[in-house]
C-alpha cells in the first residue's frame, strides 16, 4: 500500500512533528501499538491530552461547570511546543531510529 507523503517532508527531505501520523492512526486501528509508536509516539501522547480536553468539554456542557484539563496549566502550551521543536530535531538527527 502506498502510504500519503508529508507535504513538508516532500518539500525540504526533514521530518515534521507530523509525519507518521497517519501511519500511526491506521496502525492504532489495526491494534499494533508497537507500530503506532515507531511511527509517531508524540503524536499518540497529543491525542490522548486532546481526548481529555474534549471530555472535559463534553462534561462541563453535561455539568454546567468546568473541568479543568492541561491547558489550564500556565506552563503547559510552553511545554507542548517544547516538546514538539525536541520531537522535530530528534528525529531529524541521523542514529536516532526516529525518521520515518
Amino acid at each position: 500500500m502506498d502510504w500519503p507523503v508529508c507535504p513538508v517532508k516532500a518539500l525540504t527531505g526533514l521530518c515534521c512533528p507530523g509525519c507518521g501520523g497517519t501511519r500511526m492512526v491506521l496502525s492504532l486501528l489495526d491494534g499494533r501499538f508497537g507500530d503506532a509508536l515507531r511511527y509517531n509516539a508524540v503524536a499518540i501522547v497529543f491525542a490522548a491530552l486532546f481526548a481529555w480536553v474534549a471530555l472535559a468539554w463534553v462534561l462541563r456542557r453535561v455539568r454546567g461547570r468546568a473541568v479543568p484539563t492541561w491547558l489550564d496549566w500556565p506552563w503547559a502550551r510552553w511545554a507542548a511546543v517544547g516538546v514538539l521543536v525536541l520531537w522535530t530535531v530528534a528525529r531529524n538527527l541521523p542514529g536516532t531510529g526516529l525518521y520515518v
